[in-house]
């Protein structure tokens, strides 16, 4: 039953993260948003905040708090949340604006053959910061909702 409650932190950390960048696109855009456009930020990669900190927080701190902060799957799940955060605020956020610079160099040639890349966007510090703390908060939702305490 845990691995239950580990996917539904996670899940649950991916859906408000998402939800979170239609409201801030909502609120920017004064409500002026095609549903294309929503369809469109709900699976967007990169922005504020980070769902990929978000659900692999949510996920490690699940895991912690049902099987132990001392297990040997914490320390794993701690690990990957580590790398999929860094890879986020640093690798693919560096391709995302290598890709940014690629297309205005493609839309300035005359070439018939070049198209513009799809770019794949990754996040700043503080979008990870606030994609950490909705997985803390979700974390914690999740094990007291199920268990009614925390520890």
């Amino acid at each position: 039953m845990d691995s239950f409650y580990i996917l539904l932190a996670f899940t649950l950390g991916w859906f408000v993260a998402q939800s979170t960048k239609i409201i801030i696109a909502l609120v920017m855009k004064r409500g002026k948003v095609s549903f294309k456009e929503l369809i469109d930020l709900l699976m967007k990669s990169g922005g504020m905040p980070s769902s990929h900190t978000a659900c692999f927080t949510a996920a490690s701190l699940t895991i912690g708090f049902r099987c132990g902060f001392d297990s040997a799957l914490f320390a794993l799940a701690v690990a990957m949340t580590v790398i999929i955060v860094y890879d986020a605020t640093n690798v693919r956020y560096a391709v995302g604006q290598q890709g940014k610079l690629l297309n205005k160099i493609v839309t300035m040639s005359e070439s018939q053959s070049a198209k513009p890349l799809k770019l794949v966007e990754g996040h700043t510090v503080p979008q990870a910061i606030v994609g950490f703390i909705i997985g803390v908060v979700i974390a914690f939702l999740v094990q007291f909702v199920t268990f009614g305490c925390i520890f």
